[in-house]
């Protein structure tokens, strides 16, 4: 991808805070309500246990899936290598971790992951919801509650949304026999599969590179580097799985009784996530809020890439479940953070959060039709003090900037009007004319000391940016570009925009990390339907390339129904239950097996001795189609030019 050679040792090193980052960090103690400890009081409320120490293994390689020993450093006062607001969030994170109980039936195990996984009680077992990311910080939550409150099977269990730390972690709470034959009821909201499935597959390598830096998975836990994710304490990286549901929520007040439980459903399309639902359970008076609401500004548009969210539709939804249930609920839980107990307070954060979300489109649009553009109303957009001075509505994993700038593409797109920015030369030949404008590099380093020096670190890293995509080997300009972006990451209050400064200064310092090729992991690849392996072949498909190989092949499923694969033009199509006698190439496997073939997951001359395999026909098409496909490299470079450009 790119070869460039790393800074030299010493100025790898993390720098201390400047003083103009002591200062910014001061007015943050100074512009909010830092007594306030409720937070604090609701996030132990209900603790029962947890794993000491907190160190989640992974099931097939020799680390840890999560580790949260490595963040003592947060029982310390704030330095002024983080924002103080941020630094709150990341104590109640990290430190209140383990298992809780919500009420009498209902708890949670929180901080094994990003996410929170909730238990409810039934007649007979567990209602998982949101068996997490991975198999092993799920089966870590549900072997803790079964040590502490007697053994229960799990009889069902409910994904919330579409997002991958609500679903990927079901093979640690139960299996695909136990589902397949009955035992245990997998429940999801309208659209789940396919939207669950487009995001982390279709999307799934520039989306998982980008959430390195956003999760800060490369960075070191320290008071210098990862201290949170804003959402949750750390993003638990281990086995991922997938299984179709069995039920799905389809209109906007289903009801469901499951093991004795009482469910009212809501669906809530298109605000957080595309596929995404709340529920109310009558017996604990108790709403669960899914991702709709936690306990920060949330992401109308996400940084890690994904489709912008309606923040429109995102208010009315909470308003809509405040109509349904605020009369009746005693208590709000969420995906996230801590539950949020007592009618009043329940109601007040619930339209809070509610006209957060309002305020922002509202204010963004009405500055649009003032004729202000993205950049300049993200500037210019303030919360009224009745939101800004609420923990729960600050910035520790959205921004009010990006968010302003998200509803102005949600209705106007990215371009702003001007024609200047409707066809600007790609990052690299930009950079270039940059640099010769500006008077070469020289100029610009010198230039940009006085900035560095002045504390204007947003205009450094506007101007180096352009310098080392034109000349990437000029360690001068790189470190002082890392040295900004660092600043500028300890001074954030937003998690998500603290990773992404120190990851870039990380690969301007160390160079680009290794990685390996992307593929789903065995557990996502045997849990997906065939429909959706082939819409994310048809992705990998390399279109100019393609279009002088064109073919078909039939696909003779011993398991399921037929398959006529077809490339016309560049494009892959997969014709179910159709085939084609002219078809130069019949392939007969199961639906496993073949999975395994075109995914890479096994060797094509193996499973044709094993007998798993039967080619009939032109062998060699099979070859060509497979070297059509692009293979994807996981760790692309972000701050630095790509090769080739």
């Amino acid at each position: 991808m790119t070869d460039y050679q790393p800074l030299s040792a010493p100025d790898q090193e993390p720098k201390p805070a400047t003083h103009h980052t002591t200062r910014h960090q001061d007015q943050v103690r100074a512009r909010l309500p830092f007594d306030d400890v409720r937070s604090f009081d609701n996030a132990r409320r209900g603790f029962i246990a947890s794993l000491e120490p907190l160190r989640i293994a992974h099931q097939d390689a020799e680390r840890s899936a999560l580790d949260l020993t490595a963040f003592d450093f947060l029982t310390d006062e704030c330095p002024d290598t983080v924002n103080p607001s941020l630094w709150r969030q990341a104590q109640l994170n990290a430190q209140q971790h383990g298992f809780f109980e919500v009420t009498d039936g209902m708890y949670q195990v929180r901080s094994f992951d990003i996410a929170n996984m909730t238990l409810v009680r039934g007649e007979t077992g567990w209602i998982v919801i949101d068996p997490l990311t991975c198999s092993e910080s799920s089966s870590a939550a549900l072997k803790l509650a079964n040590a502490h409150l007697g053994h229960r099977e799990v009889v069902a269990v409910i994904h919330t949304h579409s997002h991958v730390d609500h679903f990927a972690g079901i093979l640690g709470v139960t299996d695909q026999a136990s589902v397949s034959s009955g035992r245990v009821q997998v429940i999801a909201p309208l659209d789940f599969v396919d939207e669950a499935l487009n995001e982390n597959v279709l999307a799934g390598n520039v989306m998982g590179r980008r959430a390195t830096y956003m999760y800060g998975n490369l960075l070191p836990a320290s008071p210098a580097g990862f201290v949170t994710t804003g959402l949750g304490a750390a993003l638990a990286l281990g086995s991922t799985g997938f299984i179709v549901p069995t039920d799905i929520i389809t209109t906007n007040t289903e009801t469901r009784q499951i093991d004795g439980i009482d469910i009212e459903f809501q669906l809530t399309m298109g605000s957080e996530a595309p596929a995404e639902m709340v529920f109310y359970f009558p017996q604990f008076k108790a709403l669960c809020m899914s991702e709709i609401t936690s306990h920060h500004l949330h992401n109308i548009y996400t940084p890690r890439g994904a489709q912008v969210r309606d923040a429109m539709a995102w208010s009315k939804q909470i308003q809509e479940s405040i109509d349904r249930f605020g009369g009746r609920l005693e208590l709000t839980f969420a995906s996230h953070h801590w539950p949020t107990w007592g009618q009043v307070d329940a109601i007040t954060y619930l339209k809070k959060q509610r006209d957060l979300y309002r305020y922002i489109h509202d204010q963004t649009l009405r500055m649009a039709n003032l004729g202000l553009g993205p950049d300049e109303i993200a500037e210019s957009i303030e919360l009224p003090a009745s939101l800004a001075q609420e923990f729960h509505c600050r910035d520790y994993y959205g921004t009010l900037k990006h968010n302003a700038k998200a509803v102005y593409v949600k209705y106007l797109g990215f371009f702003d009007g001007n024609p200047a920015n409707l066809d600007a030369h790609p990052p690299r030949q930009r950079a270039l004319r940059y640099v010769e404008f500006m008077g070469g590099s020289d100029a610009i380093m010198e230039r940009c000391q006085q900035c560095f020096a002045d504390g204007d670190y947003r205009w450094v890293a506007e101007v180096l940016n352009h310098l080392v995509f034109a000349e990437v080997d000029h360690l001068p300009a790189r470190s002082m570009l890392a040295d900004a972006y660092e600043q500028m990451g300890y001074q954030a209050e937003s998690g998500p925009w603290r990773n992404f400064y120190l990851c870039g200064a990380l690969e301007l310092r160390q160079g680009l990390p290794k990685g390996s090729k992307f593929g789903p992991s065995v557990g996502m690849a045997q849990g997906m339907p065939l429909a959706n392996i082939f819409e994310a072949m048809g992705v990998r498909l390399n279109g100019l390339r393609a279009a002088s190989h064109p073919m078909r092949m039939n696909l003779t499923l011993t398991d399921a129904e037929p398959v006529l694969i077809e490339i016309e033009n560049g494009v892959l199509h997969a014709h179910f239950n159709r085939s084609d006698e002219k078809a130069g190439l019949t392939i007969e496997s199961s639906e496993a097996t073949f999975k395994q073939l075109i995914l890479g997951l096994a060797d094509p001359i193996a499973l044709i001795n094993d007998q798993k395999l039967k080619l009939e026909g032109d062998a060699n098409l099979l070859i060509t189609f497979r070297g059509l496909m692009d293979q994807f490299e996981r760790r692309f470079p972000i701050v630095t030019p790509r090769a080739g450009t």
